[in-house]
């Protein structure tokens, strides 16, 4: 056996918020070719994971971390200046970019700059967290440039193709895989007692009425099923960041009702609610793949209307669609199979393989003699002037990807009191965002 391959795999992912963290470093995983050298081998091999926590609004908390139930060699917060010196100065086989598009495209020009002078440097892999439902060629332009553009399904695949080959940009790069959290045992029968799930989002919908509207049918629901458990599930904890701005959290609405004995709210890892779910209930929530992957009976609302605001239209074709009156009345959906092997849920039992166009690409990669050439991003001072420049300075970065004058930490360690102000400014933001923004845009509504 070759050294390198008793060597544990180095893989860093830098991540912007809990969910981004949560797929980043299980897609780490998952990825990880068992022996440099080998595209047929499966995954197995160690891997030594570093975690990057991008300073921003959606920071995740020690709470949030551990919920996601990942763990890394190291984790620590860093601002994408430090992000980059960190890797001009560490050596990994593997990076994760695990951001919203912008994030993503500041990052791959940063890291060409960094790198321009190394001989060798890492494998470069982003993609999406969930269902890519808006925003598609946006997004995916501004993640053009990595080495991997991860597709969760056949149909993602075929989609991200078709749009780089629209701008004639190499689709190259495109690899489907599948969802990184899927798993867990099948649905063997109902509980007791009868479990239903609704998996709340931050920001769908977004309306004070609209929510209270969702939290009203389930409460009915309970009272209507009073031998039936009836969970809602949240993401987070009033405070808490998540991916989405979340202004007008369940907890808070719930507190105004008179809540029936078989209601409850809970938290926690969405794989272990699922254990005990006999129907999962959302409006277009990522955890309805992971319960059809579970052949979970899987119920996609249409009460608010199908809309591309939603993210419910993306489940057209499905058989997953219906409404609270329908569910009230005893309705159990029946998902179509040829939609749901199109969007990489692999209820099959397919899934153990999922990942190996990833990682034969990835094994290559990483055997290609003299190394990898420099990171080429589709958008460019020439094709995107416009457009680049401001996206790169929202990380304090220029044209070129080198850090502005004064940009935070951009030569050296920040002191003990530049620490102290830097987390009191950081709280000072959070507290804005979350707290006195959403109640300047309500009194602007009114």
């Amino acid at each position: 056996m070759p050294a390198s391959a008793t060597k544990p795999l180095k893989v860093a992912v830098l991540a912007d918020s809990d969910t981004r963290w949560k797929w980043g470093a299980l897609t780490a995983n998952r990825i990880a070719p068992s022996e440099p050298g080998d595209p047929g081998a499966a995954a197995g091999r160690d891997i030594r994971l570093d975690g990057y926590l991008l300073r921003g609004r959606a920071t995740p908390t020690a709470r949030q971390l551990g919920e996601v139930g990942v763990r890394a060699d190291s984790l620590r917060e860093v601002t994408a200046v430090e992000f980059l010196r960190a890797m001009r100065e560490e050596s990994y086989d593997v990076l994760v970019l695990a951001l919203v598009g912008g994030g993503v495209q500041a990052m791959l020009h940063g890291l060409k700059r960094v790198w321009e002078d190394r001989p060798r440097r890492p494998v470069v892999v982003t993609g999406y967290v969930g269902v890519v439902y808006e925003k598609l060629a946006d997004g995916l332009l501004l993640r053009h440039g990595a080495d991997l553009v991860l597709a969760n399904s056949r149909q993602d695949a075929d989609r991200f193709r078709a749009v780089y080959e629209g701008v004639g940009a190499d689709a190259s790069s495109v690899t489907e895989v599948a969802l990184p959290f899927l798993g867990g045992a099948s649905y063997e029968g109902e509980h007791d007692p009868y479990t239903v799930v609704f998996a709340a989002q931050p920001s769908v919908p977004e309306s004070r009425k609209d929510r209270t509207y969702l939290l009203n049918r389930l409460v009915e629901h309970a009272r209507r099923h009073p031998e039936r458990e009836v969970l809602l599930k949240l993401r987070s904890k009033p405070g808490e960041h998540t991916t989405h701005i979340e202004e007008l959290p369940y907890q808070k609405l719930s507190q105004r009702l008179d809540l029936p004995a078989n209601f409850s709210l809970v938290y926690g890892h969405m794989g272990e609610v699922l254990d005990r779910t006999d129907l999962l209930v959302t409006v277009s929530s990522t955890a309805a793949l992971e319960s059809l992957h579970r052949r979970i009976p899987t119920v996609v609302l249409t009460d608010l209307g199908i809309r591309e605001s939603l993210g419910n239209h993306h489940f057209l074709g499905s058989g997953c669609l219906a409404s609270w009156d329908q569910l009230d009345d005893g309705h159990r959906p029946v998902p179509d199979a040829e939609w749901v092997a199109r969007q990489g849920v692999a209820s099959d039992g397919s899934y153990g393989t999922a990942f190996d166009a990833a990682r034969a690409r990835i094994a290559k990669l990483l055997d290609r003699p003299g190394g990898l050439p420099p990171l080429t991003p589709y958008y460019t001072p020439v094709t995107a002037p416009g457009y680049l420049p401001g996206i790169l300075a929202r990380h304090h970065l220029g044209p070129d990807g080198t850090p502005l004058p004064g940009a935070p930490a951009a030569d050296k360690e920040p002191g003990p009191v530049r620490q102290i102000v830097r987390r009191a400014a950081r709280g000072a933001y959070r507290h804005g965002v979350q707290r006195v923004a959403p109640v300047i845009r309500r009194m602007g509504e009114l």
